[in-house]
C-alpha cells in the first residue's frame, strides 16, 4: 500500500458562499479562492499550481472555461486530450448548462461531530436563510453513525438558531431547510458505500444537472480515503464537483506537499479548496476595512508610532474529550501557524492593488517571506495542570483519558516574531495561544508608543504604560473595536484616566 493509501498529515482555511455553487466563473468571495481566480488569498491558501493530473470522473470543464489538464487510464495517467481543445469546449459547456435546470448536492462527511453539528450544518442554513442557496439544493450527512433522516434533521435541529433577523418567521425557514437534509451511513473508505450515496443523491437530483460539494469535516487522516470513494464511486457525472478541506493541512511543508500530491490522485487543484473557518470571524474580515477605508489609521500604522502588536487566542476549557486529536498537533499547529499567522499577515500587508484574491495573496506572502526566522529563545511553552474555577475542580492535560500519558504536547505558547521590512523593522509581533485559560478571548491589541516629553506623566504617577493608547479589535466574545485614550477626571484638579473610544458590534445596525 502506497503512501497515499490513507492520508499523511493535514494546515491553512467556516462558512460557505454563494459563488461557490456557481456555474459562471466565480469572483472573490468571502472565504474562499475559487477556480479561475489565484491559487492563494486573504481567505484561504491554495497550495501549486493547477495539477496536470486528474481522474476520469472529473473530466469536467473547470469554471474558468478551461478544460483540466489531464485524465486517467486503466493503464496510468495519460495527457488529456481534452487539453488540445479550444477554450469553450469540452464535455460541457455553460452556453449548453444554462437551458439546463440544475441542482446543488452537498455532501458533509463526518456529519455526526461536532464541528458539523456546531459550525456546518448552522451555516449552511444561514446562507438558506438568506436565500443565498441555489434553488433546487440538497444536504446529504455522511459518517459511519447509525442514523436515519429523522434522527440526522433532530440532530441538528438543535444547533440552528434564528440569530441572523428575528423580525422573520425563522421557524418556519428551519423546518423547510430541515426537510431538504437526508443522511446516508457508511465507512470512510468503502467506495460500495460511496455507490450507495451516489444512488440516493441521483435520486433527489431527479435527472438535473447535477453539481456536488462534499464539505470533508473528518479527521485528516482520512481525508484521502474519502476523496478517493467519492471521486471513484460519488462524483457529478454532469456538473462540477468540488471539495473542501479544514485545516490543518500538513504537520510541516514536507507532509502537506504529499497531501495535496495524494489528493491531486483523483481531483484537480481548482476542484479543492482549503479553508480556515476562523477567517470568517466578523472583526477578521473588518480588519482589512478598517485599514484602508479610515485615513485616520493610515499615517499610525508603522513603527513610527506601533510599539506592539499582541494577537491573542485563550480559550477556558481544555481538550475535553478531544485530546486524540489535539495531541497530534499542539496549540501552535492548531491555531498559531493558521488563524493567528493569517491575521497577522493581513494586518501587516501593504494595500494591494485591488481586492482581487491574487493581489491580496502577493501582499501576505510578502510580509510572510520578511518575517525573521523564529528563535528559540523568542518562545515560551506550557501545558496546563488541574485547578479549580468556580468551585469546580478541572483535570490536567495529562488526566484526559483521550491524552496519551506523559505527553509533552505544549497546550500555551507564546511567541515573538519580527517583521524585517520599512513599514515594521523592530516592532515586535505577540502571538499568543493558550487552553484551559481563565478567560475565553481572540482579540488583536495594538499598543501605541508613549507621547514624547509627555506633559501629564506626573498624573499618571511613574507608570508611563498607563498613558499609552491602545486599539484593540476583540474578534470574540462580544465583537468589538475600541480605542484606550487619555481623559480628565471631571472635577477639580488635574487628575487624568484612560477612557474607551467604543464600537460594540451588537450596539450596532451592522449586526442585529
Amino acid at each position: 500500500m502506497g503512501p497515499c493509501s490513507s492520508a499523511s498529515s493535514l494546515s491553512s482555511s467556516t462558512s460557505f458562499t454563494p459563488s461557490l455553487f456557481k456555474n459562471e466563473t466565480p469572483r472573490l468571495s468571502k472565504f474562499f479562492i475559487l477556480p479561475g481566480k489565484s491559487h492563494s488569498s486573504l481567505w484561504v491558501s491554495q497550495v501549486g499550481s493547477t495539477t496536470t493530473l486528474a481522474r476520469k470522473h472529473f473530466q469536467l470543464k473547470s469554471s474558468n472555461g478551461h478544460p483540466l489538464d489531464a485524465v486517467s487510464s486503466h493503464d496510468g495517467l495519460v495527457e488529456n486530450p481534452l487539453a488540445s481543445k479550444p477554450q469553450g469546449e469540452g464535455l460541457f459547456s455553460f452556453s449548453e448548462q444554462e437551458n439546463v435546470e440544475s441542482s446543488v448536492s452537498i455532501t458533509v462527511v463526518g456529519a455526526s461531530g461536532d464541528l458539523a453539528k456546531k459550525k456546518i450544518f448552522p451555516a449552511l442554513f444561514a446562507l438558506y436563510y438568506e436565500d443565498c442557496l441555489p434553488k433546487n439544493f440538497i444536504v446529504f450527512g455522511y459518517a459511519r453513525t447509525k442514523m436515519n433522516d429523522e434522527e440526522l434533521r433532530n440532530m441538528i435541529s438543535k444547533t440552528l438558531t434564528c440569530r441572523i433577523d428575528r423580525r422573520e418567521n425563522c421557524e418556519d425557514k428551519m423546518e423547510q431547510f430541515l426537510q431538504r437534509c437526508f443522511y446516508h451511513s457508511g465507512q470512510y473508505d468503502s467506495e460500495e458505500h460511496f455507490a450507495e450515496l451516489d444512488k440516493k443523491m441521483k435520486m433527489k437530483e431527479d435527472g438535473k444537472l447535477a453539481h456536488r460539494l462534499f464539505y470533508l469535516s473528518i479527521p485528516p487522516n482520512i481525508f484521502v480515503n474519502v476523496v478517493k470513494c467519492a471521486s471513484l464511486r460519488a462524483s457529478s457525472a454532469n456538473g462540477w464537483t468540488r471539495v473542501i478541506v479544514e485545516k490543518p493541512f500538513g504537520r510541516d511543508s514536507e507532509s502537506s506537499g504529499e497531501l495535496t500530491r495524494c489528493l491531486k490522485q483523483y481531483l484537480a487543484e481548482d476542484q479543492i479548496f482549503r479553508i480556515d473557518h476562523y477567517l470568517g470571524k466578523e472583526l477578521v474580515e473588518n480588519l482589512s476595512v478598517l485599514r484602508f477605508s479610515n485615513l485616520v489609521f493610515e499615517p499610525l500604522w508603522s513603527r513610527s508610532y506601533i510599539r506592539n502588536v499582541q494577537l491573542i487566542f485563550s480559550e477556558d476549557f481544555g481538550t475535553e474529550g478531544r485530546g486524540g486529536y489535539f495531541d497530534n498537533y499542539g496549540i501552535i499547529r492548531d491555531i498559531m501557524q493558521n488563524h493567528l499567522l493569517q491575521i497577522l499577515a493581513l494586518f501587516a500587508m501593504e494595500t494591494p492593488v485591488s481586492l482581487d484574491a491574487e493581489d491580496i495573496r502577493n501582499e501576505k506572502v510578502k510580509v510572510l517571506r520578511s518575517m525573521r526566522p523564529l528563535l528559540l529563545e523568542d518562545v515560551v511553552v506550557g501545558q496546563y495542570k488541574g485547578h479549580s474555577k468556580g468551585g469546580k475542580l478541572l483535570p490536567a492535560y495529562t488526566d484526559d483519558p483521550t491524552v496519551p500519558k506523559g505527553s509533552v504536547t505544549p497546550t500555551f505558547a507564546a511567541a515573538a516574531l519580527f517583521i524585517d521590512n520599512a513599514r515594521w523593522d523592530g516592532v515586535p509581533f505577540l502571538m499568543k495561544a493558550g487552553k484551559a485559560l481563565y478567560t475565553r478571548r481572540a482579540e488583536i491589541r495594538v499598543q501605541f508608543r508613549h507621547v514624547p516629553g509627555n506633559l501629564y506623566r506626573r498624573n499618571f504617577g511613574t507608570d508611563l504604560d498607563k498613558a499609552t493608547n491602545e486599539l484593540v479589535l476583540r474578534v470574540q466574545p462580544d465583537e468589538a473595536i475600541y480605542l484606550k485614550i487619555n481623559n480628565k477626571i471631571p472635577g477639580l484638579g488635574m487628575r487624568l484616566d484612560r477612557s474607551d473610544l467604543n464600537l460594540l458590534y451588537r450596539a450596532s445596525s451592522i449586526i442585529n
